[in-house]
């Protein structure tokens, strides 16, 4: 098969053939059909997230159909199409699984960083961590709802019952969960970077309520905010957008050093809190909710072998939505 490989962090993704994998226990085998690339990916091939081995096969936002069962596999059958995300397995044991939290087990196993990833022709998914996909989404636009969708919704879900909601970094996951979010009829207001008019232009299409830079004030103060740009800059300027008793979600699994900032603008029950990968029971409430809406993710199309472009794309903000590869 063809697989775009890291071989080492901070280093362009190189094209080479290998053997297809084989399913293991309880584990399927997946002819890729799609995989969006994430802002993690970046992460991860940048080196701010340091993988326990190299070389690696990155990408975490997979669709594909089943063309072989392991040993035991029994939850789906061959010729079903499904969706692998980034928790691609947990232990099952620790305090944290058996606890209902298992995004936050102590020994998980991540899809494309310790476990293969989507760049490439084929992968593999464990039965009980892979998700089917809904009838009517195609695996272009059901790609991104893996990682953008899936973490978006968790971070949504801890401040569903706010109101006005403001959403720092327009990309992928917040235009996705900002269309989430207007259909539970919130109010949201979209932050991009400075200046970048044709993002804000976007977000009023998606129909937010007010769109501009991170540096700007939102014309009301906000009951919750939302930070998916991997910017710790962002921290204490959401802080001051949110009012008392407001929360502020930081999304990513990487973020640059959050600054220093007066306890005033904490103060008054403001909360701060972070996300940490995903639920199956996240992804099951997702995936009930968004051919409802229906979600629409905005994506710009590549090829698996083109996928430095799209990784320089995201980094460079020249997107608005997500980055797909189309493996073929």
């Amino acid at each position: 098969m063809l697989a775009m490989v890291l071989q080492e962090a901070n280093s362009p993704l190189v094209a080479q053939e290998l053997p297809v994998p084989k399913p293991g226990p309880k584990e399927v085998l997946i002819k890729v059909e799609a995989c969006a690339v994430c802002r993690t990916d970046i992460h991860i091939v940048d080196g701010d997230l340091i993988a326990p081995h190299y070389p690696l096969i990155p990408g975490h936002e997979i669709v594909g159909r089943i063309v072989e069962l392991g040993e035991g596999a029994s939850r789906f059958k061959v010729g079903d199409r499904v969706g692998v995300p980034w928790l691609g397995k947990t232990c099952g044991k620790c305090e944290f699984c058996l606890s209902g939290r298992e995004n936050l087990c102590d020994e998980p196993e991540f899809t494309g960083f310790n476990r293969p990833g989507g760049f490439a022709q084929y992968t593999l998914g464990h039965e009980d961590y892979i998700f089917p996909i809904p009838e009517g989404y195609s695996p272009l636009y059901a790609a991104p709802l893996l990682c953008a969708g899936l973490i978006g919704f968790r971070s949504y879900s801890m401040v569903r019952d706010k109101g006005l909601i403001g959403l720092y970094g327009f990309g992928a996951a917040a235009h996705i969960i900002a269309q989430v979010a207007l259909f539970e009829g919130h109010e949201v207001y979209a932050f991009t970077r400075p200046g970048d008019r044709k993002k804000q232009t976007f977000a009023e299409k998606l129909g937010c309520t007010w769109s501009g830079g991170s540096d700007n004030e939102p014309p009301k103060l906000l009951d919750a905010a939302i930070i998916f740009a991997p910017d710790g800059g962002l921290v204490p300027v959401a802080l001051r957008a949110v009012k008392k008793g407001g929360i502020v979600v930081c999304a990513g699994i990487h973020m640059s050093p959050i600054p220093s900032f007066p306890y005033s603008i904490l103060w008054g029950e403001r909360v701060l809190r972070s996300v940490a990968n995903l639920t199956r029971r996240d992804g099951e409430e997702f995936f009930k909710i968004a051919p409802k809406i229906p979600i629409r993710p905005n994506i710009t199309v590549y090829s698996l072998e083109d996928v430095n472009s799209a990784i320089s794309d995201i980094r460079h903000g020249k997107l608005q939505g997500a980055a797909v590869l189309k493996v073929e």
